[in-house]
């Protein structure tokens, strides 16, 4: 029997693990992002908005960028996308273990995790423990905790760099307190964009005075 056993063992080390995805191009990810978008029960991003915060790394060069929700990971590979391109990273926090698993089968699908790194388990637990600076953080995860969120990041995040957060108009009830606070920080210039009708607040950090 323990020989059995350990041929079983063996047998099951030899298994060669599922081969990494061949990279697709950004035409490929786009209709991979079309077939992934609206699927029950995962709360994406409208594509207006995933197309933003694409154009934004873009647009600033940004390199080092956290998200809070992964869900199944359509906003993050918008982003990680665009960070192909910019040679930057992106860390991403998501609680739920059906999501996360989700999530890690669409970025290997895309060839996109060699530039996505997905953490599991509440951000609440793992944002003190992340060492910045960060170019760009992105809050989508529980609305009711958007401050406490942003008050953990806000020091992570550089000079120059910018705090994301969604659903500010769809539910902007359930996060005053956060509204208030980046709308009123004196280190902060916040707009909310109305693209989509969930809607983005938007807030770049100025740099520091000489």
């Amino acid at each position: 029997m323990k020989k059995l056993l350990a041929l079983v063992v063996l047998a099951a080390a030899l298994v060669p693990a599922a081969p990494a995805a061949e990279p697709l191009d950004d035409a490929a990810i786009r209709a991979y992002l079309d077939q992934m978008h609206g699927q029950s029960g995962m709360m994406n991003v409208p594509r207006a908005d995933g197309e933003f915060l694409h154009d934004f790394i873009l647009e600033h060069n940004y390199k080092r960028v956290l998200e809070v929700g992964t869900s199944n990971g359509y906003s993050s590979l918008w982003m990680g996308m665009a960070l192909r391109r910019t040679g930057g990273k992106l860390i991403t926090l998501e609680l739920d273990a059906d999501r996360a698993a989700l999530a890690r089968e669409n970025f290997r699908k895309t060839g996109l995790n060699q530039v996505i790194e997905l953490r599991e388990g509440d951000a609440l637990k793992a944002l003190p423990g992340l060492e910045g600076p960060f170019d760009l953080v992105f809050i989508d995860a529980w609305k009711e905790d958007y401050l406490r969120y942003f008050e953990m990041v806000f020091p992570k995040v550089r000079p120059g760099g910018a705090i994301v957060a969604h659903n500010v108009v769809s539910h902007g009830r359930d996060m005053q307190d956060f509204l208030q606070a980046v709308q009123n920080h004196p280190e902060l210039e916040t707009r909310i964009d109305r693209r989509s009708s969930a809607g983005l607040s938007i807030s770049l950090k100025r740099p520091a005075p000489r």
